[in-house]
This record gives structure tokens, C-alpha cells and sequence, in this order.
């Protein structure tokens, strides 16, 4: 009996002294890169936003931000875009306007705005037929995902005997474009 106390309590002291700290450490290094994810994403966003459309450049430096923490993601990019259509009786004659418009609002996701950043043809990277445009007025979000597991999420599993999603980081952000790209 006395050899069973002792052996659990250096499996206590075993799980005090190392594991405890070690768990403490990824969780910190997880926040870090959450905070750095975060970073990236908000001045990347913020960038688009103020020059009204998006470069190959100033997309490679986001996901190279996003690559330095370590952990993978997912970028899901968003344009909308919105529209006032003039209303006619008969479109063909345009004196019979109504007075009215019809708001149509169109999204444009990474499946229209990656293409165009990255056509199949050999243009220099900062040609300006490169570049994805936006108006001023639209809006534009981008939602960053991990995907892998991450370190802290793994001590953690492990210790409640769980098995967590693997999103930890998820950073939603977007706004208006306020400027329109020359």
C-alpha cells in the first residue's frame, strides 16, 4: 500500500512539474499565433480597404504572415459589391424611367478574385491587369481558419483524454472599401 502511495504521488509531482508547464507554454505559443494571425489579417484587410483592391504582393505578404506562426490555414475571401439599377417600364426607351432603382448586390468570392491575381499566363507579378478592383462603397471580408492541430491543442487532449476541434484560430474581419484602386 505504501509502495502505491508513493508511486502516485510521483506520478502527481511528474504531471506538476513538467506536463503542467509544458501545456502552459503551447497554450502561450497558440495565443501568439492567434495574436500574429490576427495582425496579419487586420493589415491586410485594412490595406485592401484604403487602396481599393488587391496585388499579388500584398497577398503573398498576408499568407507568408499567416505561414510564419507555424500552423496552416484557410483564407476565405469576400466582395460585395452593391448596385442601384434603374427601373423601366420598357428598357429599350428611357423615357420610361419609373423614378426607382432596385439594389442588387453581387459576391464575388476567392474562386472569381484568385484568378485574376494569379492568371495562367506568364505577366509580371506587378502588372497592373494583376490586380483585383474594388469601388468604394463595396465591402470586403476575410474569415482565417488553422487547420492543423496545434501544440497546445494536443497537451490539452491528452490530459482531459478529449478529442477538440482542430479550429482554435478563426478571425473574421472585413469592413468597406473607402477608396477605389487607380
Amino acid at each position: 500500500m505504501n509502495t502505491l502511495t508513493k508511486l502516485f504521488a510521483v506520478l502527481i509531482a511528474l504531471l506538476l512539474l513538467y506536463l503542467y508547464p509544458l501545456a502552459a507554454a503551447f497554450d502561450q505559443q497558440d495565443d501568439i499565433s492567434e495574436l500574429v494571425a490576427l495582425r496579419a489579417t487586420t493589415s491586410f484587410v485594412d490595406a485592401v480597404r484604403d487602396k481599393g483592391g488587391i496585388t499579388p504582393a500584398m497577398y503573398y505578404d498576408f499568407m507568408a504572415a499567416l505561414a510564419a506562426t507555424g500552423n496552416s490555414f484557410t483564407v476565405e475571401m469576400e466582395h460585395g459589391s452593391k448596385k442601384y439599377v434603374p427601373v423601366y417600364d420598357d428598357p429599350t426607351r428611357p423615357e420610361t424611367f419609373r423614378g426607382i432603382y432596385e439594389i442588387h448586390f453581387d459576391s464575388y468570392y476567392d474562386e472569381q478574385i484568385l484568378p485574376v491575381l494569379f492568371p495562367d499566363n506568364t505577366l509580371a507579378r506587378d502588372d497592373p491587369s494583376r490586380r483585383y478592383r474594388m469601388r468604394a462603397g463595396d465591402s470586403f471580408s476575410v474569415t482565417v481558419r488553422n487547420t492543423n492541430r496545434t501544440a497546445g491543442t494536443l497537451i490539452f487532449d491528452m490530459l482531459n483524454n478529449t478529442i477538440s476541434p482542430n479550429e482554435k484560430i478563426v478571425i473574421p474581419y472585413g469592413g468597406m472599401v473607402r477608396h477605389a484602386m487607380d
